[in-house]
């Protein structure tokens, strides 16, 4: 394999490799073994996740996304607005553009460093999910915003265990095989939160998870916690800004807005993987 092309890229602290792959230039029997090898923190790149731009015969384009260990994934709130920020000044789209994932179509718009996308409609939230409550829990429940979270309402964020309770929840066999993300959520006003999530994939907690915050937001809203829009402050420090219409159990036009940040560029090496 030549040398490979790629942006490093950050959105509101989620952080990402971005290959525009339209070429075929990497293999697809390549891309998780890539992936693994190039998300490896001081080894290689480092990154929570890789995006191949790939041709779509519907769209602006296509994307593939992968976390961290090489799995792939339906969709990623916040690699989704780095992606169509990549896109657009890369010639690829305008800067309102439609995407094809797994998940469905994404339609997005940029505007300098922001970046706001339309989500697939979620799933219906299902409240107190039967796990067993551990201390600092106040309620847990459970949606799929492209990919599945629980969402735990907890007394104290700052000290809470994100990453052992995070894990536990991940591999619980109420959600095998494909398992879950995790999100601990404190409630700071009428329309804000602070979210801290544990990623599938990752197998961490991250600075920042954009269907996480999407959960978070929406599961707080059916508990008469908050309304559009909700500002959700990731652990970070960054914010996102989720927008959406709510009729008894569902939602829909569900909008994630934030900032993204350019890292830098390179060329991945061989000698990398």
């Amino acid at each position: 394999m030549k040398p490979v092309e790629f942006w490093k890229m950050s959105g509101s602290g989620n952080d990402f490799i971005l290959i525009d792959n339209r070429d075929g230039g990497v293999p697809e029997g390549e891309m998780g073994r890539l992936v693994e090898r190039a998300c490896r923190r001081r080894e290689s790149v480092g990154a929570d996740g890789v995006i191949f731009v790939v041709e779509s015969a519907r769209y602006d384009f296509g994307w593939r996304f992968f976390n961290a260990d090489g799995g792939e994934v339906e969709m990623c709130g916040n690699g989704g607005r780095c992606v169509s920020r990549f896109a657009f000044l890369k010639g690829i789209a305008g800067p309102e553009m439609t995407f094809e994932t797994l998940a469905g179509p994404i339609s997005a718009r940029v505007d300098g460093r922001v970046v706001k996308v339309l989500m697939p409609n979620p799933g219906t939230a299902q409240l107190d999910v039967d796990l067993e409550f551990r201390k600092g829990w106040r309620s847990c429940d459970f949606i799929n915003t492209g990919v599945p979270h629980v969402v735990v309402h907890v007394e104290d964020l700052q000290s809470h265990p994100v990453r052992e309770e995070g894990s536990l929840i991940r591999f619980h066999e109420r959600f095998s095989p494909e398992g879950t993300n995790a999100n601990f959520v404190t409630r700071t006003g009428p329309r804000s939160l602070v979210v801290r999530t544990y990623e599938r994939g990752v197998e961490d907690e991250t600075l920042a998870c954009g269907t996480g915050a999407i959960a978070s937001a929406l599961v707080s809203s059916m508990r008469g916690m908050v309304d559009s829009p909700v500002r959700v402050k990731t652990w970070g420090g960054e914010e996102l800004i989720i927008y959406f219409q709510r009729e008894d159990h569902s939602f829909s036009e569900v909008w994630l807005e934030g900032n993204t940040s350019i890292i830098y560029e390179g060329r991945l090496h061989r000698e990398a993987l």
